[in-house]
């Protein structure tokens, strides 16, 4: 059977171009194994959001006091609960994927895929060409390769577990490390985050590493920093975790939020001709395309971006370039926003502080605003948030936009388009604030 486009993976990425394709009148077909949606549906973005929003909810409960409603204490928490109807949202979410890749005209093949020769795959008992191929399999979580390691879970374990753990370990210094942490913390568990490196979110702009040390420490999450782990034991119910300076941590579970690796073993990329790097990335260049002629790939497969809609906008683009008479159309990976789902919310768009004075030397101007939230003013416990410009040139234009504290995830978006429409530092003073909100001391710092 051939095809125009055939997609192998529908995760959000590959199911956006197969959608996108079909509806500029291309024959597509799309080849998966599992449940549609891939990780942001199934194991990432959508069922952690729920997860934090069952957290947030908790802390909002020990809050409520200083506003006049009764004890927390009288409320009990049901996980079991939480997880059904979590995981019934995630099963219609599949539902509803698949009938959007039908309805838009392309055919589903459920099965693995693999390379057979340059533009013909595999899947199942069919053999399947294509005069375009994308690969949007994504990625998965990796698992260092310690003494005992496989006595942890992963991000995909924990969406798995039926009841809450009294006590963890999470292991890991990226952005997935602190969400778990902070949403297990604020449900009741005792929490200790391991990370090798010095710092958290060691990408970020160091402000929002330092402001959110701070918090978590301050909600009672033990930070050991610095500090990779040797191996783990179980001991009994528990496992513990012993550190390379010798000291040991020992919890019910250990979760590793170590890095993702692409999902391309059983690809046989090679009969393709497809190259990947080191880490295992397939390579593409700035128009997804791979080291073969006519064979693209999108999403985590490639190790960049690492987002669900930065999967979504490079794979509807490149339907539009292949399919729809726009053969210059691009995915800009400059300027693209990003939240982490820590507590506090953290919101970032554009260059550190850091990576801007190593472009542009002196011409780097930076403005800071440090404040508590109106909302914890009558708050026993003050929750502070942080936010930074980050601004170049005589006219201070705005490259980096940093921002962490109770409504970050949500003023971002806005204030991403303005950054991406080259907004300066006068712009910002130039916009009436809207009081009183948090989002008002990005317009008003000097």
């Amino acid at each position: 059977m051939s095809y125009d486009l055939l997609v192998i993976g529908g995760g959000s990425g590959g199911i956006a171009a197969a959608r996108r394709a079909a509806k500029h009148g291309a024959r597509v077909a799309l080849v998966e194994s599992g449940r549609l949606g891939g990780t942001c549906v199934n194991v990432g973005c959508v069922p952690k959001k729920i997860m934090w929003h069952a957290s947030q909810i908790a802390e909002s409960l020990q809050e409520a006091a200083a506003y006049g409603f009764g004890r927390a204490d009288a409320v009990t928490h049901d996980w079991h609960t939480l997880r059904s109807n979590r995981d019934a949202y995630v099963e219609w979410l599949n539902g509803i994927y698949r009938r959007n890749l039908l309805a838009s005209g392309a055919e589903l093949i459920e099965g693995h895929a693999q390379f057979a020769g340059p533009r013909e795959v595999v899947a199942g008992e069919r053999t399947l060409s294509a005069k375009h191929i994308l690969i949007a399999t994504g990625g998965r979580p990796f698992h260092p390769k310690c003494e005992g390691a496989d006595l942890g879970i992963d991000s995909d374990g924990f969406f798995a577990l039926d009841r809450r753990p009294e006590s963890v370990i999470v292991a890991g210094s990226g952005y997935i490390a602190v969400e778990l942490a902070g949403m297990l913390r604020a449900l009741g568990a005792k929490v200790t985050l391991i990370a090798r490196g010095k710092r958290l979110l060691r990408t970020f702009d160091a402000m929002l590493s330092t402001h959110l040390e701070g918090e978590m420490r301050a909600q009672d999450i033990e930070l050991v920093l610095d500090e990779p782990i040797d191996s783990l034991r179980r001991d009994g119910a528990h496992v513990t975790a012993k550190l390379a300076s010798g000291s040991t941590r020992t919890a019910d579970a250990l979760i590793w939020a170590v890095g993702r690796t692409p999902n391309i073993e059983s690809l046989a990329l090679d009969r393709a001709g497809v190259a990947t790097d080191e880490l295992g990335a397939i390579r593409v260049d700035a128009f997804q395309n791979t080291s073969a002629a006519n064979v693209y790939a999108v999403g985590d497969v490639t190790g960049r971006m690492m987002l669900t809609p930065v999967a979504i906008a490079a794979a509807r683009r490149l339907a539009d370039r292949l399919f729809g008479g726009q053969p210059e159309r691009k995915l800009d990976y400059e300027m693209i926003p990003t939240v982490v789902f820590s507590h506090p919310t953290i919101g970032t768009v554009g260059l550190t502080e850091a990576q801007a004075r190593e472009k542009f030397g002196d011409a780097v101007k930076v403005y800071e605003s440090r404040f508590k939230a109106l909302y914890y003013g009558i708050q026993h416990r003050k929750v502070g948030s942080a936010m930074k410009l980050v601004c170049v040139g005589a006219d201070e234009r705005i490259v980096g936009l940093h921002t962490i504290g109770m409504g970050s995830d949500e003023m971002l978006q806005g204030f991403a388009v303005a950054l991406r429409m080259g907004a300066t530092k006068r712009d910002f003073d130039d916009t009436v604030a809207i009081h009183p909100t948090s989002a008002e001391e990005m317009v008003t710092m000097n």
